[in-house]
């Protein structure tokens, strides 16, 4: 069965959105309306590289639940790429993630993968990517292993973004860019594809007063690492991909 479409808010992870900064609401305070309790996890054994690889080489039926989100603006729609990079730690696979840089202009401080705007020297969506990678974190590809993509995922200010999901071979060094990235931090990949984790958020209003979103709130020792909007919504892409 297909899953119903939500109209989700975004982070932009290629370029802020100037029209809804973080200044205007707080997501943490938007209203939970459900936590996806009912949904079954991600079998343990699915996290597997063998099984990671087995998935993306002979890909089953299925239907990504989130595709595009409202338009905002009339900004030309443009390609762009993340990376969304899970590393195969020994104790259990982790997915690597950033916070965006405090003193950008706006949307500081919000998690995202490493991606930006397809350049026309990229060789493919898959070079952009890992070219982004190494631009925002100083992931060298010597450490990555590319699986496939996910389907486009489009944003409020018209981004089409491509999510590729890549291996990560542990013993890498990050050397973040300064003026895009503040922090990278990892989170367990069972925590992201657990739906007893997925919140969905709602505002009450009219057209782009009226937005939801997920959320997938994870406790990094005393620090809340509050994933959310569109990064949050190709994560719950993933999930439905690694269930079916």
């Amino acid at each position: 069965m297909t899953p119903p479409s939500v109209a989700l808010e975004s982070v932009d992870p290629v370029e802020p959105i100037n029209a809804v900064s973080r200044a205007a609401f707080e997501p943490r305070d938007v209203p939970v309306i459900r936590v996806d309790r009912d949904l079954p996890a991600v079998a343990a054994e699915r996290f597997t590289a063998q099984a990671l690889r087995a998935r993306f080489a002979r890909p089953p039926v299925w239907e990504p639940e989130l595709r595009r989100e409202p338009r905002m603006g009339n900004r030309a729609p443009a390609q762009a790429a993340v990376l969304v990079p899970i590393v195969m730690r020994e104790k259990e696979p982790m997915v690597l993630l950033t916070e965006r840089a405090t003193q950008m202009s706006t949307h500081s401080g919000q998690v995202a993968f490493p991606g930006g705007r397809v350049d026309p020297e990229d060789a493919n969506i898959a070079a952009a990517a890992l070219r982004e990678a190494w631009e925002e974190v100083g992931l060298s590809a010597d450490y990555i292993e590319v699986l496939g993509s996910l389907p486009t995922y489009t944003t409020v200010t018209s981004f089409i973004v491509t999510p590729v999901i890549a291996l990560v071979r542990p013993g890498f060094q990050l050397t973040l860019s300064p003026s895009e990235v503040a922090d990278a931090f990892e989170v367990p990949l069972s925590h992201l594809m657990n739906p007893a984790n997925h919140r969905r958020h709602a505002m009450v209003g009219e057209g782009l007063n009226a937005r939801q979103w997920f959320s997938m709130p994870y406790q990094d020792g005393a620090q809340e690492r509050f994933v959310w909007g569109a990064t949050a919504g190709m994560l719950r892409n993933l999930y439905r991909f690694l269930v079916a």
